[in-house]
Order: structure tokens, then C-alpha cells, then sequence
């Protein structure tokens, strides 16, 4: 799976020529004109770096970044400013003065970008590296637990299916002894707290009362 990068620019100018050049890095990238629009679609991008060029937008990048942060925290900003610009790495991870070149982007957003292992699962908003255990969904990365990790990639890999609690004891657990169910509530607890913006109110993982559980994602 190719890392995503989510662009926001109000002007193509320079744009055109590094996210060609980023894409044949194999980078997915996803241009949009605004901080309004990026917010609008950060769940459904759900990228791995967030660039800002502000030098485009006229402005400092100070409230773009402040309202990226607040909405995708863990995800890395990387700020184009031109040389009048007061803004800090405090508000980015990374802030890249105007002029620049395509391998001095490339060598600032290459340490930013999580590896990525080869095992992947992709379904809906939730992306789950196998190879490294790291779930990613809404804007968020958690690091799992191997018995987490393999729960997981069973609902991922049957969408929309009920999977009944007996199938998951013998499958993560391998045994065929449900009599104490605490131990599987309470991985499903976590696994929610990991892919669910309200873990209490799940969206995705659902409960199948008296038979299982089930992975409902469009």
C-alpha cells in the first residue's frame, strides 16, 4: 500500500510539478484548494502527511495546522512557507522555506511517513499493518498487541459477516472453550477503542447480541 499525502494549495504553481514527481515515488497524493476542504475530507483520505503550502494561501499556516492538529493528531504536517514567514516548527513537523528543490522535499517528507510492512489489509477507513500490528482509521494510528492484530484482520478480511464468538475462540485462541466470554469482551473493548471514534457508541464493530460480531464499513 503506497503512503498518502494530503496537499493543501491555492495555487497549482508548484504543486503540478511535485506531486507529479511524487507520484511516480508511487506517493498517493490528494490535492484540495483549502484548510476548509482538507478538514471536510480528512476521514476519507486519512493520509499519512498533511502538506500545507501556505505561501500559496497567503497566510501563515498557523490556523490551518492549529485546526489539522486538533481534528488529526499524529498525523505529520509539513508547512511551505515563503522567507517572510514567522511560522515555527512548533505549529509542523516540518517547515520547507520557498525555494526548494524535489530532493530536498523528498529527504524532509521521507522521515515523516511510517514504514510500511507488506502485509496489508485495507477495508473501508480502517488500513491494518499486519507486518508491524499498527491499525490506522478517522486520522488515527494505534499500535496492537499480536492476539489484537489477528482479531482484527478476521473481521477485516469478512466485511458485513456475522462471526460468531465460537469462531473467534478457535481462531485467536485456539481453543474451543467459551464458557468465560470476559477474555474476548474485552479484546473487542480495545480493538473499538483502536478503530472507533466513540468506543461506547461503535460505528463499525458492531454486537451481534447472543451470537457474535460483525464489521459493518462502506
Amino acid at each position: 500500500m503506497r503512503a498518502r499525502i494530503l496537499w493543501i494549495e491555492g495555487k497549482r504553481a508548484i504543486s503540478q510539478v511535485f506531486s507529479t514527481a511524487l507520484r511516480k515515488k508511487e506517493y498517493e497524493v490528494e490535492m484540495v484548494s483549502s484548510g476548509s476542504k482538507a478538514l471536510a475530507r480528512l476521514t476519507e483520505v486519512d493520509p499519512d502527511l498533511i502538506i500545507v503550502n501556505a505561501a500559496s494561501l497567503r497566510t501563515s499556516g498557523k490556523r490551518i495546522c492549529r485546526e489539522l492538529n486538533e481534528k488529526a493528531s499524529g498525523i505529520p504536517i509539513l508547512v511551505i512557507t515563503d522567507k517572510n514567514s514567522t511560522l515555527t516548527d512548533t505549529c509542523a513537523n516540518v517547515v520547507l522555506e520557498l525555494p526548494f528543490t524535489y530532493r530536498k522535499l523528498l529527504n524532509r517528507i521521507a522521515p515523516l511517513l511510517p514504514e510500511i510492512g507488506e502485509n496489508l489489509v485495507h477495508v473501508g477507513p480502517i488500513r491494518l499493518d499486519v507486518e508491524h500490528r499498527r491499525v490506522r482509521c478517522l486520522g488515527r494510528e494505534v499500535k496492537l498487541t499480536p492476539r489484537l492484530t489477528q482479531l482484527l484482520q478476521i473481521f477485516l478480511d469478512h466485511p458485513g459477516v456475522v462471526i460468531e464468538r465460537e469462531e473467534l475462540f478457535r481462531k485467536v485462541w485456539s481453543t474451543e472453550y467459551i464458557g468465560d466470554t470476559r477474555t474476548l469482551d474485552v479484546h473487542i473493548s480495545w480493538l473499538r477503542q483502536a478503530i472507533e471514534e466513540d468506543p461506547r457508541k461503535p460505528h463499525f464493530l458492531k454486537t451481534m447480541r447472543g451470537v457474535g460480531y460483525r464489521l459493518d464499513v462502506s
